[in-house]
Order: structure tokens, then C-alpha cells, then sequence
């Protein structure tokens, strides 16, 4: 399990943001806290692998937090959440490298697909590193679906496509995807294929007696 730390100034925020992570396998909160001191503390205490950083708090602002929870845990990974759009928030973010940054108010596939990229990229590391294979698995940036769709394509059908193929129990075809999610066939393809070339699903080819296969798409 990743064990997460939340960090949010708004007990509420807090609350809804500890219910998100919670809801994703492989995660598991371990704590929460509203101020910069307080999260230090927890940083002591806890020793979580991940932070969930919003970049206001009470007593201080979050990128001049980040240096001194490194000083507590020099292994700790910090993804900030915040409502900060300023440039230099995202250049300095950066800079302390952050595994990721985003912005308020999101919804639960947004938060979803950051942390399971963050938790592929954590298992990418092999126990040996002998080609630059190996590098550039690690350090490639994460690119969340939902924010790299093609022209054409919606965050919003992106994830009612992705949320009828997770829980399918088995595969769907293009029209049956198109029938579940209440678009046309033609537009339920162009999804499911690009969640294709972005590895999260597969797709297999079913046989029938005549005419062309049937492309079938299994969420990964």
C-alpha cells in the first residue's frame, strides 16, 4: 500500500480529499492535517510515502513547506493540490519537484488517474537500472489522460467511457460502449482506441463466421 498524508487547510476539503484517495486500490490515508506544523508532525509520526499538499495554509504557504518536510522525510513525494494558477506557484512547484500538480476544484477521475500514473511510475523503478530504457521509464512525465485527449474528445465522455469499461466484467465492443454511455458508435470508438494507445485498456479481436472481427476493449 501508498501510504498518503492530506494536507488542506478546509477540514471539509480535507475530509472529501481523504474519501477520494480512499477509493482508489492501493492507496490508503494515513493521516490529515491543517496547518504546515501540523503536517510536519504528522511527517514525523506517520512517515507516509505520499503528500497531498494544498499550497495555502494558515501558517505559511505550502512551496516554502515543501523543503522543510523533505529535512523530516528525505523520501517523502509531494503532489500539490491546489487553488494557486500563478505561474511562478507552478514554476516553483517544479522546481522542488513535485510529482505532480492539481488545480482545484477537480473530481475524483481527475485525482484518480494522477495517482495511479504516480503509482506506476513508483513501480517502474527496477532493482537494477542497466539501459537507458530503465531511465526514461522513470523520468518520463506523467501525462493523465484527462488532460492529453485529442482534439475532438471530452474529459467528460472520456470518463463515462472509462467508468463503463472499469466496470464491465467483461469486454465491450464499440456499439455496446456506445449503448451504455449514450453516444454513437463512430465517437465510442475514437475513446476507447485512444485509451488503447495509452495502455489503460486492450483490445482483442473476436471471430464470428463472417465479415471482419469484432474489436472487443477490456479496461487494464
Amino acid at each position: 500500500m501508498i501510504t498518503v498524508l492530506v494536507v488542506d487547510d478546509d477540514f471539509m476539503v480535507a475530509r472529501i480529499h481523504h474519501g477520494f484517495v480512499s477509493r482508489v486500490p492501493g492507496f490508503e490515508v494515513v493521516g490529515t492535517a491543517n496547518s504546515g506544523d501540523a503536517a510536519l508532525d504528522s511527517l514525523r509520526s506517520l512517515r507516509p510515502d505520499l503528500v497531498l499538499l494544498d499550497l495555502y495554509l494558515p501558517d505559511g504557504f505550502g512551496l516554502d513547506l515543501i523543503a522543510r518536510m523533505r529535512a523530516v522525510q528525505p523520501e517523502v513525494d509531494i503532489l500539490v493540490i491546489t487553488a494557486a494558477r500563478e505561474a511562478d506557484a507552478v514554476r516553483g512547484a517544479v522546481r522542488q519537484g513535485v510529482v505532480n500538480y492539481l488545480l482545484k476544484p477537480f473530481g475524483f477521475e481527475d485525482l484518480r488517474g494522477r495517482l495511479e500514473e504516480y503509482a506506476r511510475r513508483r513501480a517502474s523503478v527496477p532493482d537494477q537500472v542497466t539501459t537507458q530504457a530503465d531511465v526514461d521509464r522513470v523520468l518520463s512525465p506523467a501525462r493523465p489522460a484527462t488532460n492529453r485527449l485529442p482534439k475532438g474528445l471530452s474529459q467528460e465522455t472520456a470518463a463515462l467511457v472509462a467508468t463503463a469499461l472499469r466496470t464491465h466484467p467483461d469486454s465491450l465492443s464499440a456499439a455496446e460502449c456506445a449503448e451504455k454511455v449514450g453516444i454513437s458508435r463512430v465517437s465510442a470508438r475514437r475513446y476507447l482506441e485512444f485509451f488503447c494507445t495509452r495502455s489503460q485498456a486492450e483490445v482483442t479481436l473476436r471471430y464470428g463466421t463472417t465479415g471482419r472481427p469484432e474489436r472487443r476493449y477490456r479496461w487494464k
